[in-house]
């Protein structure tokens, strides 16, 4: 409770808490809620009087009570804080990779609408080029169209690359800002596709550093074959 107090109160009275402290191992010694409240500041704990009175106390100070007198309550407190953990990185992944996903649209689809998009189109021709641009994206890395991916797998929600693993949508992202690039250069799309491929290809092996097959693990297709 002395060490919850330093970390938490910064009106803690630490010079009383060693006075306790050092009483603490006597046999005679004994000290209650309110007393120590009184004497220390501390704000861990809580003593309260009446018909619904008490002693409460901060969940942190509660948990190590809890694990002090039940062995077994110990054990299903780390058991809950590790699934919790698990959950939490299992979201944080989903965030990450959602998010990996919107890194460099803005400057890819700029450069479409810069070099790729005819004046006087009418909106579904227009998303016609973008969809035609992130399916060669798409092909590039995953070997398949968004509408290949959708009939393959026509029970998931979402898309292909919200299945995609971290080191897909990393290079994913590069391989937007590049084709952005050559966009503005005005390479043919056949041109890009290439060049696009072969740089997800080293990418990825690059960053698994495996020696082993990337191709059979990622299904990458090799455009030039």
């Amino acid at each position: 409770m002395g060490i919850w107090e330093s970390i938490n109160n910064p009106d803690f009275n630490c010079g009383e808490f060693a006075i306790i402290r050092n009483q603490s191992g006597l046999n005679r010694y004994k000290i209650s809620a309110k007393e120590w409240i009184a004497k220390t500041g501390a704000i861990g704990i809580k003593a309260q009087a009446g018909k619904y009175g008490g002693t409460y106390a901060h969940k942190d100070i509660a948990f190590e009570f809890g694990m002090w007198i039940s062995p077994e309550f110990k054990i299903y407190l780390i058991k809950e804080f590790q699934r919790l953990k698990a959950s939490e990185q299992q979201a944080l992944q989903w965030t990450a990779k959602r998010e990996l996903a919107k890194v460099n649209y803005r400057i890819h689809t700029d450069a479409i609408k810069k070099n790729l998009i005819i004046p006087k189109l009418s909106q579904h021709q227009i998303s016609l080029v973008y969809a035609s641009e992130a399916d060669m994206l798409n092909v590039c890395i995953f070997g398949m169209t968004a509408a290949e991916w959708r009939l393959n797998n026509p029970d998931i929600k979402g898309n292909m690359r919200d299945y995609a693993n971290i080191e897909q949508l990393v290079v994913l992202a590069n391989l937007e800002s590049y084709n952005s690039i050559m966009i503005d250069q005005g390479k043919s799309q056949s041109e890009r596709m290439i060049l696009l491929n072969n740089v997800a290809r080293k990418q990825l092996e690059s960053i698994l550093s495996v020696k082993i097959d990337t191709e059979k693990i990622l299904g990458l297709p090799n455009l030039e074959d």
